[in-house]
């Protein structure tokens, strides 16, 4: 219930939303992730760890983002954007490596890590690396495997997430 409240607060604010199906948009955004992968590598080679781990998770950040504009769904929200993989996408999998990762690019980017703990961040950053890879894979099959009535259904279950709150507003009328 809590997530459901949380993204009809997003949608509210605009955040979350039914657009058009764009393939320049996801195709950009598919590139974004793939060099945001390039760097994360680039990072991880030349010992910034930290920053290595914040471009892999937006590597996947971007994949999703890709996968929600091929289906037609616009998200400013990172945590949003995630809820909806889980609920639209129904891949467990992926969306624990995003989350995740998520937590780990929060971790590194705004608290401070001890030399002891250099060596789990060194771990950590491999660890994320590789992960972002296979999430980068795994988004680009779905979208496409995703035809255009998975993009129906899609649609669909994204107004479904918000059906209470349309009969709400015909009540109100």
């Amino acid at each position: 219930m809590k997530k459901s409240n949380f993204l009809k607060k997003l949608r509210k604010q605009g955040k979350i939303e039914l657009v058009e199906g764009s393939e320049e948009i996801k195709s950009s955004y598919l590139e974004k992730a793939d060099n945001c992968l390039k760097a994360s590598k680039i990072l991880l080679v030349n010992k910034l760890y930290e920053n290595s781990i914040s471009e892999a998770y937006y590597c996947m950040y971007n994949s999703l983002l890709a996968l929600l504009f091929k289906t037609g769904i616009k998200s400013e929200n990172h945590s949003g954007s995630i809820i909806l993989l889980k609920k639209l996408f129904d891949n467990e999998d992926l969306f624990k490596i995003i989350s995740f990762a998520k937590e780990e690019r929060i971790d590194r980017q705004y608290y401070v890590t001890s030399k002891e703990e250099s060596v789990s961040t060194q771990e950590s950053a491999k660890d994320l690396v590789e992960k972002a890879e296979d999430f980068l894979v795994n988004i680009k099959i779905l979208i496409n495997k995703t035809g255009n009535e998975d993009i129906k259904k899609i649609r669909e279950d994204f107004e479904g997430l918000f059906e209470d709150e349309n009969e709400e507003e015909n009540l109100q009328v």
